[in-house]
């Protein structure tokens, strides 16, 4: 008799406590799948300390395949699942196409970024949800600074030296703190020829900053934020954003070239397309993480609505620390509903508290509801951080002790570039890649209708312009043709610089969140033509360009999308989570693949689509 398969999908602190705890409970009773875009677990809580370069970013990356044992790693992203055929239809890193069968279907497939109808942040902010997009905030502050230093007008300096956050949560507090002293290490060895200082800004619309937590640890935040020369602005936002600047909704205009965006985190719009109760964006489970009428289906993390039994009528909040602890109960009970090992019992859980790394021996914490502050909270911020991770904590500590002890290493690689971070991207875990398919992108944030989001244009590295596809505008970013019109002292760009030519395809708003004792756990929209739920993506999708056969293996098995805005109720509009892969992605990176490097335009780009149009708030 074949053993039972249980198939997660999702690696983030759901995902991961989920396999780690049934590779225990089953011993190899069961045959555990764990579906993820990377082969890693990150620890996000840490990703501001990637940015400000006091880490490493393997440090917060734990191997999957070295701490999971009897656990089975398939790397892809879903993009259908067939309920009444118990299948998962996925789409590999290099276009390729699977499916996988289940006699359990674990759902933990997190959070994207939350984005506002508000002009021109999806085309000149960067989400914090991901490695790729730490690099690249890494390289691009530094390089801002490099620059500034070189300007000889003040006005240039002052605005390359202004660093815009958006969102006072956990994550936005961390980056402002975090860059604030990082660009003022490298100002104190390389001072600024007009002798000005970088200027770091947070805005929220909330009263204050940390709303989540004591109003004694927020006082304690905006304090030291303040000491350190960060603008702190509550009950202000961005009411437009452009290339040079953004307008704030006071009537203030700030010059500046980078705009973060840590408002918040929406489940993962993949639970949307399989026509089952939701409750705003969550997929509705009972206290033991089953959906109710489904036997055979657990959710749990930022994706699923469970009871809070402590406050009835309430749901747990899309914290890590309910994250973590979903994955344990949920694993424990697939485990029971097959018989081989654990206890049912529904999800119980009491607020351990937060904890918010400011940086230096500075923090805020309320472990078990005792308010802390100073190096007494940094040290048990630390301490927590170290005892909750999976691994590589002697390599986290090492880099601590180094960072207090020598200088800061402020460098650019240039590997990560603006265009392959988009704020609305399905998969921010992974940069969007020349040559490959595009499974991170996705459309405007929360649109009711417009056109879909135009593909980077292909750039050739010397002679001739690349050539349009038929029925596009000809790429004018590539070198030795027009200006690109996203660069620094240039104008704004028609097209992304990068890999596959424009190619239109609807999209979504994407999310901040992270998973982390005090953060959001890990883990925006175009329309796209109304499907029944279960029906399969590519079924679903426009026949406006023909795509030529890849030699992967096609699903035949129906499923729902993971898109980029997902409808919660069958026949609404749910755009796609990838546009495919492309017309011909080939084995090796395409030839006309821009050269790495510093001189890399950081710069946003400008859309193609028109208007941005209302989303999720």
């Amino acid at each position: 008799m074949s053993r039972p398969r249980i198939v997660i999908v999702g690696a983030g602190f759901a995902g991961y406590r989920t396999a780690r705890t049934l590779s225990r409970l089953t011993r190899h009773q069961a045959d555990i799948v764990l579906l993820n875009p990377t082969d890693y677990f990150l620890y996000l809580p840490l990703l501001p300390q990637v940015a400000a370069g006091i880490l490493e970013p393997r440090r917060v990356s734990v191997s999957l395949s070295g701490t999971l044992p009897r656990v089975r790693l398939v790397l892809g992203e879903a993009d259908g699942i067939d309920l009444d055929g118990r299948t998962v239809h996925y789409t590999d890193p290099e276009g390729g196409e699977g499916t996988l069968r289940y006699d359990r279907l674990v759902l933990a497939a997190g959070s994207v970024n939350k984005l506002l109808p508000i002009p021109g942040v999806a085309e000149h902010a960067h989400g914090f949800r991901g490695l790729p997009e730490a690099l690249y905030l890494r390289d691009h502050v530094t390089r801002q600074v490099e620059l500034a230093a070189a300007a000889d007008d003040r006005a240039e300096c002052a605005a390359r030296c202004t660093f815009v956050v958006v969102g006072a949560g956990y994550t936005g507090t961390e980056v402002a703190a975090h860059g604030q002293m990082y660009t003022d290490a490298q100002v104190r060895r390389h001072p600024m020829r007009t002798g000005m200082r970088p200027r770091w800004m947070l805005l929220d619309v909330a009263e204050r900053v940390l709303p989540e937590m004591d109003e004694r640890l927020s006082r304690t935040a905006e304090r030291v934020l303040r000491q350190r020369g960060v603008d702190v602005r509550m009950g202000t936002s961005v009411k437009e954003a452009t290339h040079d600047g953004v307008l704030l909704t006071d009537g203030t205009t700030v010059d500046t070239r980078t705009l973060v965006w840590c408002v918040g985190v929406r489940p993962d719009p993949l639970v949307e397309s399989l026509g089952l109760p939701m409750e705003r964006g969550r997929l509705l489970v009972d206290p033991h993480l089953q959906v109710p009428g489904r036997p055979e289906l657990f959710a749990c993390g930022d994706v699923a609505a469970v009871p809070d039994l402590t406050k009835p009528g309430q749901y747990t909040p899309m914290t890590a620390q309910h994250a973590w602890r979903h994955g344990k109960v949920c694993a424990e009970n697939v485990a029971a509903s097959l018989g081989i090992g654990g206890q049912r019992r529904a999800y119980r859980h009491r607020d351990m508290g937060f904890v918010v790394d400011l940086g230096g021996a500075k923090a805020a914490a309320n472990p078990l509801g005792v308010p802390m502050s100073g190096p007494a909270a940094g040290a048990v911020t630390r301490g927590y951080h170290l005892a909750a991770m999976p691994g590589n904590r002697v390599r986290v500590a090492a880099d601590w002790l180094l960072d207090a002890v020598l200088p800061r290493q402020a460098v650019q690689l240039g590997l990560v570039r603006s265009w392959s971070v988009p704020l609305e991207s399905a998969s921010p875990e992974v940069a969007r890649v020349p040559g490959r398919p595009d499974a991170g992108s996705a459309g405007s944030a929360g649109s009711a209708g417009g056109p879909g989001r135009t593909e980077p244009a292909e750039r050739r590295q010397g002679g001739e312009p690349a050539k349009a596809r038929p029925g596009e505008e000809p790429a004018k970013s590539q070198p030795g043709g027009e200006p690109a019109k996203s660069q620094p002292g240039g104008e704004p760009a028609k097209a992304q610089p990068g890999g596959e030519p424009a190619r239109k395809h609807p999209g979504r708003p994407g999310a901040d969140g992270a998973s982390g004792e005090r953060h959001r756990t890990s883990e925006s929209a175009r329309p796209r033509p109304a499907h029944a739920p279960g029906t399969s993506r590519k079924a679903a999708e426009p026949s406006a360009a023909p795509k030529p056969s890849t030699g992967a293996r096609r699903s035949e098995a129906p499923g729902g999308t993971r898109s980029s805005g997902r409808t919660r109720s069958p026949g609404a509009p749910a755009p796609t989570r990838s546009a495919g892969p492309p017309a011909d992605p080939g084995p090796e990176p395409p030839p006309n693949q821009p050269p790495p490097g510093p001189d890399i335009a950081p710069g946003p780009v400008k859309r193609t689509d028109g208007p941005a149009v209302e989303g999720d708030s």
